[in-house]
């Protein structure tokens, strides 16, 4: 990573992708913010924050902000959630992320699911499962798009978020089984620990609190020193 290329989050405004944005200015990355609408611009201005702003469902608006003579070193996105005019950002917003740090060249690209996507859906109970379904199958379009891209790819699925200071208890593994809660901001030093660990390369995490698992399951965690 050098000292002039940025790391480009989508999903910024508000929760995970605040807290990441946060991380990485701690860490005196540059950064570059994807936004939506201009409720967030000041606040993450205020933090030397370069905003863009667009629509992550436009892909116009997402390579004119991917593809410049900025180099991108990683793009984070945290995008989903509520669907604007019936169409959910999860699958639809990533692709359009994916295909254009593809077409730029990027060297990482960090994709914050969710705990049921993919092959962790066995650890949602049936009811959550019900209600959750239409939105984890977009997740898991995305995390199998970012995959399939040749990407260099780190995807991590937090459990149920908590939106309270870092514990520093979060812990990733590869057990697809586990399940649990996890703070916003610990999900973010997650996020951050991986931008700068070879050894999440082109891995799938579930992410949880250590003190916060549903059940007394065993699981390895997964160390990225």
């Amino acid at each position: 990573m050098t000292t002039t290329s940025y790391i480009f989050v989508a999903g910024a405004s508000r929760g995970v992708g605040l807290e990441i944005a946060k991380c990485l200015i701690q860490q005196q990355l540059k950064v570059k913010a994807l936004l939506r609408t201009e409720a967030a611009r000041a606040e993450l201005e205020a933090m030397g924050i370069k905003v863009v702003l667009g629509d992550a469902l436009n892909v116009d608006d997402v390579e004119r902000a991917i593809l410049t003579n900025e180099p991108i070193y990683a793009v984070i996105s945290t995008i989903g959630g509520l669907p604007k005019d019936g169409e959910r950002a999860d699958y639809i917003g990533n692709k359009n992320l994916i295909d254009a740090a593809v077409k730029a060249g990027v060297q990482k690209f960090i994709l914050v699911s969710s705990i049921g996507s993919g092959n962790s859906v066995v650890a949602l109970p049936p009811q959550v499962l019900q209600t959750l379904g239409p939105v984890l199958v977009e997740k898991e379009k995305a995390e199998n798009h970012l995959i399939e891209s040749g990407l260099t790819y780190t995807i991590i699925r937090p459990g149920g978020l908590v939106s309270e200071p870092a514990t520093g208890n979060g812990v990733l593994t590869e057990e697809p089984r586990i399940s649990g809660s996890i703070h916003r901001a610990d999900v973010a030093q997650l996020v951050c620990r991986c931008l700068n660990s070879d050894r999440a390369n082109n891995k799938v995490f579930s992410a949880v609190d250590r003190n916060m698992l549903f059940g007394q399951p065993k699981f390895e965690e997964f160390t990225l020193d």
